[in-house]
């Protein structure tokens, strides 16, 4: 008796796809050991928020110094790179578990054109870099007060309908 089984060629796809995930991570875990705290670069978390006067970032980038720190505009475009660096050397052997990212990182962002790019500052108080970007004046909203009436000063009176008489 035959026995007919249906084919899934997912299956076949998702199997390939976890043999190859369990080989780059076999391959990275094992070769990269020796290099792993001195060699990795990693990205800081970034709050972006912007109200009407500024758009401002706030970085966490602790354990670094503000000599390690650049912060650059060009181009509508803000850059910011720094280095975690070791802070002593020690054996490798003596560590059981190392999850703090040392090495360098770079982050880019893309500025609205309505911020003023000449005005940019920025400060570091403990561990977080903190950008402010304020906007350019006629970036910033305008409440315009509206006037009933013509311009020329005839003014046009405006009647309710009086309850309960039909039209």
């Amino acid at each position: 008796m035959t026995v007919l089984t249906r084919w899934e060629p997912f299956r076949e796809f998702s199997t390939l796809q976890d043999r190859m995930n369990r080989l780059f991570r076999e391959s990275y875990n094992d070769a990269g050991r020796d290099e792993s705290l001195t060699t990795t670069s990693f990205a800081p978390a970034v709050d972006v928020y912007e109200d009407e006067h500024k758009v401002t970032l706030k970085i966490e980038v602790p354990g670094i110094e503000e000599k390690d720190i650049d912060v650059r505009v060009e181009n509508n475009t803000l850059t910011v790179h720094g280095e975690r660096k070791i802070e002593k050397e020690e054996k490798e052997e003596n560590y059981r578990r190392v999850e703090r990212q040392y090495g360098s990182f770079t982050r880019t962002f893309t500025l609205p054109t309505t911020v003023d790019t000449e005005n940019v500052s920025a400060t570091y108080d403990k561990g977080v870099l903190k950008i402010a970007l304020p906007k350019k004046a006629e970036a910033k909203p305008k409440q315009i007060k509206v006037n009933i009436g013509s311009e020329k000063g005839s003014e046009k009176t405006l009647e309710g309908k009086q309850p309960g008489k039909a039209a």
